[in-house]
């Protein structure tokens, strides 16, 4: 019997149905639908060996990763069939059963070694030298190649879309309107952004409402990339790029600060002292806009096993949208408006794993194959966990309040948003 044969049972008992895409191995065989979306390619045995010592997402991931395991055609309708996107630390496997079908073909063996793409971080979480590091490994990769994936906007957070027809660029300079109109900027105002990236939000704020702004990062790689871009744009008198950690910012108070995509490191223990920092960095009556993703549904299984973990992520925590509300109102703040921008999220990714398989290998080049298969897995899965509903990303609008209890917010929501 040939060896797809042999492993097309195995594949369907681990999925619980029949096959839906073709597979390919090794030896030349293949079974299922020719006319599937995509087929799975099982280039090496060693897939195998992987699945027996890690029968989880983490096995389908090293295997994936090391380019043992390959998808020809779509990304997205193999995850979407097979309900293995990488945010399913829950999804595991019967060893006995795999051990069972895959005796005979070569599963059995010591366990090959990760890709070593694979992170590893030791210390204790959330230090300041160990958030240091994990910062870097996700984003001191390469500023082309984040160029390659974000587009021109170099914005690394959800897009806000107004018309499904609008390009990535104009999504995300809406994205930053939005922002700008959540916090009132206005000329003069002195703004903080924590995590601020390549420093897009920052020049948006400078360039189109004369804010004086400071940014802070962890990546040595987007300040300096960052302070290029505000001195090509001819902004250096109004915008300070800081490799700083938020937690020694002393140089309060600010009028408005903005947090996109950064909570995400915090910490679920540390996120109470992450909210009063901020609120101890605003003037009274200032504001937070605080932009995060959130867990929709309570995920089961262990982060031991998960792919982001290991290969994304490696101390990121996600919170419910309750705990984030009620750990920034229990430092003092008051939660004025919060907007879900799931679907924008979804979409997002979406394009920007298109921008990645149309720079494939140039993508390649300037990382390695295994980082370049890290993202593309990333980004297709977590849009289809943002479009499952299994996760979310929300603002939080909060003020500080002023004397008297002043938000100096205006009666009506269509009013402060401008529209």
């Amino acid at each position: 019997m040939t060896v797809a044969g042999r492993l097309g049972p195995v594949v369907e008992g681990m999925l619980g149905r029949r096959l839906p895409l073709q597979l390919r191995c090794w030896d030349g065989s293949s079974v299922g639908p020719a006319d599937a979306p995509a087929a799975l390619v099982v280039r090496h045995r060693r897939v195998l060996r992987r699945l027996i010592w890690a029968p989880n997402e983490l096995g389908l991931a090293r295997a994936y990763v090391s380019g043992d395991l390959d998808i020809d055609g779509d990304l997205f309708a193999v995850l979407d069939l097979a309900n293995t996107g990488p945010s399913r630390p829950d999804l595991a496997f019967s060893r006995r059963s795999l051990v069972g079908g895959l005796v005979g073909l070569g599963a059995l063996g010591l366990p090959p070694a990760p890709p070593p793409e694979e992170l590893r971080l030791s210390g204790r979480l959330h230090t300041r030298a160990r958030d240091r590091r994990a910062v870097s490994a996700h984003y001191d990769v390469s500023n082309e190649f984040y160029r390659r994936i974000l587009g021109e906007s170099m914005v690394y957070s959800c897009a806000y879309w107004p018309s499904p027809d609008v390009s990535l660029t104009q999504a995300q300079d809406a994205k930053c309107a939005l922002v700008a109109r959540k916090l009132g900027l206005s000329a003069g105002m002195r703004m903080l952004d924590v995590g601020c990236g390549w420093g897009s939000m920052l020049l948006h704020a400078a360039r189109e409402h004369g804010v004086r702004g400071v940014g802070v990062t962890l990546s040595r790689e987007q300040a300096d990339l960052a302070r290029k871009r505000v001195a090509e744009a001819g902004l250096t008198d109004l915008v300070e790029i800081r490799l700083q950690d938020y937690r020694d910012v002393d140089d309060g108070p600010y009028d408005a600060i903005a947090s996109i995509g950064m909570a995400e490191h915090v910490g679920a223990e540390r996120f109470g002292q992450y909210a009063g920092r901020l609120y101890g960095l605003l003037r009274p009556g200032g504001r937070l806009l605080n932009h995060q993703i959130t867990q929709s549904q309570p995920v089961g299984g262990s982060t031991r096993t998960s792919f982001i973990t290991h290969y994304v992520f490696p101390d990121g925590e996600l919170l419910p949208l309750g705990s984030v509300v009620g750990e920034l109102e229990n430092v003092g703040f008051e939660v004025r408006d919060v907007e879900s921008l799931r679907e924008h999220y979804a979409r997002t990714l979406r394009a920007w794993v298109k921008n990645l398989e149309a720079s494939w290998e140039p993508a390649v080049g300037m990382t390695s194959p295994g980082r370049a298969r890290v993202w593309r897995l990333y980004m297709a899965g977590s849009a289809l966990t943002f479009e499952a509903g299994r996760i979310s990303v929300h603002q939080a609008l909060a003020i500080k309040p002023g004397p008297g209890g002043a938000s100096g917010v205006p009666l009506t929501r269509a009013e402060w948003l401008g529209g």
